[in-house]
């Protein structure tokens, strides 16, 4: 069987390709009947219009290259702030606390010397200026004032403040121990010449003066009482200044001076207030803590008193009719700056009624003259514009 079923195939593939010859056979014939067939080649419309290639939009514009807006203006290569501030590295303020000591001979509420001088150092803590304040006051003996220098200089304060003029001999001796520390004190002018060392003064005798031309127009006997210390620094300037500007006011009234020898002993003051009302004194002043023994006096005998150093009018409101207040925070304000800037010392400072160093406060609670308060005035400006001079 199987030869036959090849023979069958092989009759049915040749009756299948007799079939495709004659299909080509026919196509011939008719092929030149027909010529319209190159018609395709006539329009090759994609090569004629090529429109891509006359547009080229993409290539004109070319937006990104024209324009390159970051390259030009590179803003934060320009700046640069954070380079520029770095204002940490340069404070550090946070990490050095900047530390005041004081050390003064007498209470630091005793209106007068010792209080003018922690009501300074207080106003800068106030204002931010000082971080850190301490102050070992009641130190009149000498040998324990130079003690209470040291050990805060041994503690690193930054400045140490030696608040009296008896302190002068411990200071030279101190401060070349501690080259790194800043020392000042006062009241005085030398600073010995050593670079860790400031002074401070006052010209006490300027408001001495005016509260002298003040007294010597409320007087009625004519007689006034001068209580004094030890005759030496801003406390003879003031006795000095204070009886100038009441004789120049006023020619005929007597000035009476006493001096206690000391700067702290109040029964002494008392003694010689109570002197001066006898001989007739109806005005008193004084200087130094011992001022409140004669103060007392004074209230009691209904005497008027002029202070000085600070306001004295807690003292006695019906008889202090004013005070010269001494502003060591401006003088002080200047010296922390300079020791924050590594001036250490080598300079005095001398405050006057310029810059706010002195002034004059009266009592409101006093009923005093307007024409009294105007001769004030002017007497302050004077002594500032030099057409007025206590002779100092």
């Amino acid at each position: 069987m199987k030869p036959r079923l090849v023979f069958k195939l092989l009759l049915a593939l040749l009756a299948v390709f007799a079939l495709a010859v004659a299909g080509c056979g026919n196509d011939d014939d008719d092929a030149p009947a027909a010529e319209p067939a190159p018609a395709p080649a006539e329009e090759e419309a994609p090569m004629e219009e090529e429109a891509p290639m006359e547009e080229e939009a993409p290539m004109e514009e070319e937006a990104p290259m024209e324009e390159e807006a970051p390259m030009e203006e590179e803003a934060p290569m320009e700046e640069e702030a954070p380079m520029e501030e770095e204002a940490p590295m340069e404070e550090e303020a946070p990490m050095e606390p900047f530390r005041v000591a004081v050390v003064a001979p007498s209470a630091s509420n005793d209106l007068a010397f010792t209080q003018s001088m922690f009501d300074a150092v207080n106003a800068l803590v106030d204002s931010g200026q000082i971080a850190e304040f301490a102050i070992t006051d009641g130190t009149f003996i000498v040998e324990d004032a130079g003690a209470a220098i040291r050990g805060y200089a041994d503690e690193g304060y930054d400045l140490v403040i030696a608040h009296g003029s008896q302190y002068g001999g411990p200071l030279q001796e101190i401060a070349p121990d501690f080259p790194d520390v800043s020392f000042a004190w006062g009241t005085a002018v030398d600073t010995f010449g050593l670079p860790n060392v400031y002074s401070y003064s006052v010209r006490s005798d300027l408001g001495g003066y005016v509260n002298g031309v003040v007294a010597a127009q409320l007087t009625e006997s004519n007689v006034i009482g001068v209580i004094g210390p030890i005759e030496v620094g801003d406390a003879k300037l003031y006795v000095d200044g204070f009886a100038t500007g009441a004789t120049a006011q006023n020619p005929d009234v007597e000035v009476n001076i006493v001096y206690t020898g000391s700067f702290a002993d109040v029964a002494l003051a008392a003694e010689a207030a109570q002197s001066h009302i006898s001989a007739g004194a109806d005005v008193l002043t004084g200087s130094a803590q011992m001022v409140v023994g004669a103060t007392g006096v004074a209230q009691e005998n209904g005497v008027l008193w002029f202070g000085t150093q600070a306001n004295q009018t807690p003292l006695g409101e019906d008889i202090v009719v004013a005070s010269q207040v001494y502003r060591w925070e401006v003088v002080l304000s200047q010296v922390v700056e300079q020791v924050k800037a590594g001036t250490l010392g080598g300079e005095t400072f001398i405050m006057t009624f310029e810059g706010g160093g002195l002034d004059i406060q009266f009592n409101d609670a006093m009923d005093i003259p307007a024409d009294v308060l105007a001769s004030a005035q002017a007497t302050i400006d004077g002594l500032s514009d030099g057409s007025i001079s206590t002779g100092q």
